[in-house]
């Protein structure tokens, strides 16, 4: 794992969320500042991927639940080389290939629609089946929000995939602790989740969401477990790397402006990734 490199790939990913936010003047991102180095170290370091055949079905896959935070997977997609970064100009135009929430039919590289929460571990879930049933070795991964978890549909998933034993399953909580109506602890506590997440039957592993050497070793170990999904519950910051931002509900969904795209990038210019 090259650990400057892909610093800097998620400080590049960063800038290119806000411009192209700023540019729709629409979208969501708080929650796709906090994936972004979930997203990072899985593209450029851990999922067996081929961007030149983005169907390969020798692939690893990738189901982004938390479908508003497409601006992250975009950002990601563009910079991995699945599409040119001049279509990152035109998320949420008309007839643009990067609508609002990720869509397997227009987009390269997008393993799987998301947009209603609550959904997708339940797709990784028929994914990681399928795979079993063919005999394959590709691993499946799907990232959620910690709103998103307070969905029932998340735990019939998470209760299926321990059922079936689904070990090329691996799970990653974006838990940035805030969701578009306040703190989770005030809409509809989730905690404990650790707890919640082993009596269902996972493996669980806790790590800092913005820390690359944890997120690389938590990923490592769910390859090694067997007979069971993993969960890594990776604690983040909503908005990372613009401290303006930085755990600020409101901008849960909120497009910057003009002036505020300029300071934001200029911040993430001057900074060093942490």
């Amino acid at each position: 794992m090259n650990t400057v490199l892909l610093k800097q790939k998620a400080k590049e990913i960063r800038k290119d969320i806000i411009t192209m936010i700023a540019e729709a003047g629409s979208g969501h991102p708080g929650g796709s500042l906090s994936c972004t180095d979930i997203l990072t170290i899985l593209y450029f370091d851990k999922m067996n991927i081929d961007p030149e055949n983005p169907k390969w079905e020798e692939r690893d896959r990738l189901v982004l639940s938390k479908g508003h935070a497409a601006p992250a997977l975009y950002a990601v997609l563009s910079e991995r080389g699945y599409f040119p970064k001049e279509e990152l100009k035109t998320l949420r135009q008309l007839h643009s290939i990067l609508q609002g929430h990720p869509d397997m039919k227009s987009t390269p590289g997008v393993d799987m629609t998301t947009g209603s929460l609550g959904q997708g571990l339940s797709a990784a879930n028929g994914m990681a089946i399928a795979g079993k049933l063919d005999n394959k070795n590709y691993r499946v991964y799907v990232i959620l929000g910690d709103g998103e978890i307070q969905e029932g549909q998340i735990w019939e998933a998470a209760m299926t995939a321990a059922h079936y034993k689904l070990d090329n399953l691996t799970a990653i909580l974006d838990y940035n602790g805030l969701q578009i109506d306040g703190k989770n602890e005030d809409v509809m506590n989730i905690a404990p989740v650790k707890e919640k997440f082993k009596a269902f039957g996972w493996n669980v592993i806790e790590v800092d969401g913005h820390n690359f050497e944890e997120l690389d070793k938590a990923i490592e170990e769910a390859k090694e477990t067997k007979g069971k999904p993993t969960i890594i519950i990776a604690k983040t910051i909503k908005g990372k790397g613009v401290s303006f931002m930085e755990n600020r509900v409101e901008w849960h969904g909120v497009a910057p402006k003009k002036e505020e795209a300029e300071k934001a990038l200029a911040e993430l210019e001057r900074s060093e990734a942490k």
